[in-house]
Formats: structure tokens, C-alpha cells, sequence
């Protein structure tokens, strides 16, 4: 059921695993995703369930636990090791809470915050060919179970994990600096 861009190569070290925002899809990372392939690193960006380009044939529940179970899948079947998850917004809530819930499969979490990522990628104003982008980064609110999916998980009480952050044993380290890796 799950849709990615799987990486060219798979190596040894820790894959970097990216997870698109609120009701997006993988097309968020087509311009970091590149330069992260050539610069030497193993690199998926997924759909998390209920958005972007994932085949549901049928709707099932798309609220966190169903959300964390599907990705908990996806890396049994696929990835199979500690990665490296990078998000930005919702993307962040997926990834505190898949390594809370599932610690032995997150090396490191690059949570990268929302407002600097909107004055990247997320925002059309500040992107070149912003109709372009309009056109593409809507595209899967095309797919036929989109409506029912994203009413699912706003019903839901899609995801709270300021109570789980202190539950992440990994250090924190203010890397803001290197947040233009991801513009």
C-alpha cells in the first residue's frame, strides 16, 4: 500500500528516511532528495498513510496508531534497520512518535522546524515556478480515498507528542545552521 521513492543505492550506513508535511506526499523532498542521493546517502522519501500516492484500494483507518503501524511495516519489509528520519511539521510528529514507539528502528531524528521550512520549500511565494509547483505538490488530493482519509485523521485527534518528547533518549543538538541542506 505504500508509495515512496526508493533510493538508487543502498549502502551500510544509516538510510535517511523523509517524511513529508501535513497532507503532502513525497514530491515534497523532488528538489532535497537528489542532492542528498548524490551526496553519498541511502535516501527514501515515503508517504505516510492516508496522503500522498499510496494505493488504498480499500480506506482503512488513518489515525496515528494506523499511521505509525503501516510505517512500522514499511521499514520491517524494506529498510530493516536504523535510520535517520527528517521532517518537517507533521512529518516531525511521525518521527518523535515512531521512535518512541519503535526506538530500535530510529538512529537519529532531524526534526526541522516549521517556520524555517516554510521560507523553503513549503512556501509558493518564495519558489521559483510557483504554478508548477501548485499543479504537482496538490497532485494527490487527486487520489480517489484522499477526502475520507484526511477527514479520517483530523476526527481522530490526529497527533500530540509534546508529552512524548521527553520520552526520546537521543540528544538533542540545535542544528539550524544546517537546515539550508533542506531548502
Amino acid at each position: 500500500m505504500s508509495s515512496c521513492v526508493k533510493p538508487l543505492m543502498q549502502g551500510k550506513e544509516s538510510p535517511v528516511v523523509l517524511l513529508h508535511g501535513f497532507d503532502s506526499s513525497c514530491l515534497e523532498w523532488r528538489y532535497a532528495y537528489p542532492l542528498l542521493e548524490e551526496s553519498g546517502f541511502e535516501t527514501w522519501a515515503v508517504d505516510i498513510l492516508g496522503w500522498g500516492f499510496s494505493d488504498l484500494e480499500k480506506l482503512p483507518p488513518c489515525d496515528v496508531v494506523s499511521k505509525r503501524n503501516h510505517f512500522y511495516q514499511f521499514w520491517k519489509s524494506y529498510i530493516k534497520r536504523p535510520m535517520i528520519l527528517v521532517g518537517p511539521s507533521l512529518g516531525s510528529a511521525v518521527a518523535i512518535d515512531f521512535a518512541v514507539n519503535y526506538p530500535e528502528a530510529v538512529e537519529k531524528l532531524v526534526l526541522i522546524d516549521a517556520s524555517v521550512y516554510a521560507e523553503g520549500t513549503g512556501n509558493l511565494a518564495t519558489l521559483p515556478r510557483a504554478v508548477a509547483y501548485a499543479g504537482v505538490g496538490r497532485l494527490h488530493c487527486l487520489m480517489p480515498w484522499w477526502d475520507d482519509a484526511t477527514v479520517d485523521f483530523m476526527t481522530s485527534g490526529g497527533y500530540n507528542v509534546v508529552s512524548l518528547i521527553g520520552k526520546i533518549s537521543m540528544r538533542y543538538h540545535d542544528c539550524s545552521s544546517d537546515i539550508t541542506l533542506f531548502h
